[in-house]
């Protein structure tokens, strides 16, 4: 149940992000203890296609964590990591992912909205970073990540 909870959080700033004219994005990193230590959204919008909220959380563990903070820490996100997220993720030394929608699904959603294919190949988490504990998707919130990003492009 408390995956479910930081998911949650992960949507909300999802929504955020798109409220804010952004692609809906939103993660969570959560220590051992239960505790949220960092959390951001998608902030591409200004034309820096890395600032996603895995990429940055990972950069920020690496800058206020221990290694063995870092690799007891969870990211929860609303969506899978794409491969430069995932490898930051394992080069930083973070533990589990937890995601509400795969990026099996991502990549059926976009071809569905007519979205050409991005500049980077579309891989899970675990053909990048093989060694990285993942859990996801959780079919109870598919239906809330799919209406993000339906409205992000469909309107």
């Amino acid at each position: 149940m408390s995956d479910l909870r930081y998911l949650e959080r992960c949507i909300e700033l999802a929504s955020e992000a798109l409220d804010a004219g952004d692609e809906p994005f939103g993660s969570v990193l959560v220590a051992a203890d239960g505790t949220i230590l960092a959390e951001d959204r998608n902030r591409v919008a200004g034309g820096d296609h890395t600032r996603h909220p895995e990429f940055e959380l990972a950069r920020w563990a690496a800058a206020h964590l221990t290694p063995e903070e870092r690799a007891k820490a969870t990211v929860y996100t609303s969506g899978e990591h794409c491969p430069m997220c995932s490898a930051a993720h394992a080069w930083v030394g973070l533990g589990p992912i937890v995601y509400a929608a795969s990026t099996e699904q991502f990549t059926a959603w976009l071809a569905e909205f007519g979205v050409a294919p991005g500049p980077v190949s579309p891989l899970p988490i675990q053909q990048v970073a093989p060694n990285v504990p993942v859990t996801g998707p959780f079919p109870e919130l598919t239906d809330r990540v799919y209406a993000l990003h339906r409205r992000m492009y469909l309107g």
